[in-house]
């Protein structure tokens, strides 16, 4: 057998990686702010780029603090794709530390936002995470994620304009998918009567949701899950609870789960199982994707609000 000398090696890998397909060589690295528009922007690129997310499975972009992994990724990135609406309050200080240059595409670009109700900016502290006025959880209607699709398709298109006729077709493919997944949604609640659609969950998460499907959500938290309810807030809810028997009640994957815990005990309710709200589970979970992760929660809400 013939036994490869250090330099031989090296020649031999750099024969094989010249060997692989130009696409898979050459793909343009993008990078998204968080796993949910990571998936988006992944199948509107397809094979033509690599994406690089910077929130994870399973995270809070909430009290994401960067690392340098995440400075390097961005330096190397052609495009950057981001949620808007005061989402990624730590973006702008990455980008400068990352000496980036490129295009910042607001994937929210367009959508009738959501303003916060008597959100108290975190008690003035100014840690990056703050909303302002709008709601950020746009991407909770899938009618906000086809306008998210488009302006990713349109950002990609304009970097890449070899590749502007596949993007099209790959966010038309994907635009026809959310339409389906929404068709399904409205007729699984349109068979609940609305006065049972209550639920508790960790954060103020899904107002988007709930207006979209006629959902009230009731949150422990603020919209950020940084945020710390006062122990009258918090006797406000339990009391609320108690009072309309709302059986639903909700942890988060990327949340805290204690407080919920604590309510749950001093309610008697018992908890469903955990929705998706900011983040993707990771590959082994039932919410891998954006498409999966909507079927997951609605499943799982459905489940619940029928016992209200």
């Amino acid at each position: 057998m013939r036994i490869l000398r250090p330099f031989s090696i090296l020649l031999a890998a750099l024969a094989l990686v010249s060997s692989l397909p130009a696409a898979a060589a050459g793909r343009i690295p993008v990078v998204a702010s968080f796993s949910i528009l990571g998936d988006i922007v992944a199948n509107v690129g397809g094979d033509r780029i690599a994406v690089t997310t910077l929130v994870g499975p399973d995270e809070d972009a909430h009290v994401f603090q960067p690392a340098p992994d995440d400075i390097k990724a961005l330096s190397r990135a052609k495009l950057v794709v981001v949620n808007g609406l005061g989402f990624e309050g730590w973006m702008e200080r990455l980008a400068q530390s990352a000496n980036y240059r490129g295009a910042i595409v607001t994937a929210s670009a367009g959508i009738h936002s959501r303003e916060l109700a008597g959100e108290d900016e975190h008690d003035g502290h100014d840690d990056g995470h703050h909303h302002g006025k709008d709601d950020p959880h746009a991407w909770q209607d899938p009618q906000n994620v086809i306008v998210y699709t488009r302006n990713i398709v349109a950002a990609l298109a304009r970097l890449d304009p070899a590749g502007a006729a596949a993007y099209r077709k790959n966010g038309e493919a994907y635009v026809g998918k959310l339409q389906e997944l929404d068709r399904w949604a409205i007729q699984q609640f349109a068979q609940i009567p609305e006065a049972k659609r209550r639920v508790i969950t960790s954060h103020d998460a899904f107002e988007y949701f709930g207006a979209h499907y006629k959902v009230r959500f009731l949150a422990a938290q603020g919209v950020s899950t940084d945020s710390e309810p006062s122990a009258r807030e918090v006797a406000a809810l339990i009391r609320q609870i108690r009072a309309e028997k709302i059986k639903a009640l909700f942890f988060e994957n990327m949340s805290n789960p204690k407080l919920l815990q604590q309510i749950a005990r001093e309610t008697g309710v018992t908890p469903g199982g955990k929705l998706y709200a900011d983040a993707l589970s990771r590959a082994g979970g039932p919410a891998p994707d954006y498409l999966a992760l909507m079927r997951y929660n609605i499943g799982q809400l459905l489940e619940k609000i029928r016992l209200n």
